[in-house]
């Protein structure tokens, strides 16, 4: 068991520096972004690598805190930070391509004819 301890703290250990040089050297918010929840990550395989070895489950509530934290975390990035890409156009640049609709569901309104009934668009007047 000891071994196997020892192999097991000696990677989360090696996953937890690469994730600090990238938080230090990442070219983006967004690198550095997953590098901080790869460290999390870390810290949670760690304190449940000491709660395995220790044989107690108190640290429990504490890994599932730190768990849906770095949930939590890692949806809003996704949500918020999505749009915050290098290579993104401008806002308001033409992208080139026909205009978006209003949404997944619309359809095209009828025309309104003088006497007050509605027809498909490009029907009969």
């Amino acid at each position: 068991m000891t071994v196997v301890l020892w192999i097991a703290a000696t990677m989360l250990a090696l996953a937890a520096v690469l994730s600090i040089v990238r938080v230090v050297r990442g070219p983006s918010a967004l690198d550095r972004a997953v590098a901080m929840d790869v460290l999390l990550s870390c810290a949670i395989g760690g304190i449940g690598l000491e709660a395995a070895y220790g044989r107690h489950g108190t640290t429990l509530p504490v890994l599932a805190v730190l768990a849906l934290l770095g949930f939590v975390g890692s949806v809003a990035i996704a949500r918020f930070g999505a749009g915050l890409g290098d290579d993104d156009p401008e806002p308001g640049a033409s992208t080139g391509g026909a205009p978006a609709a209003s949404g997944p569901l619309t359809t095209p309104t009828p025309e309104r004819r003088d006497d007050g009934t509605n027809t498909p668009a490009g029907g009969p007047r």
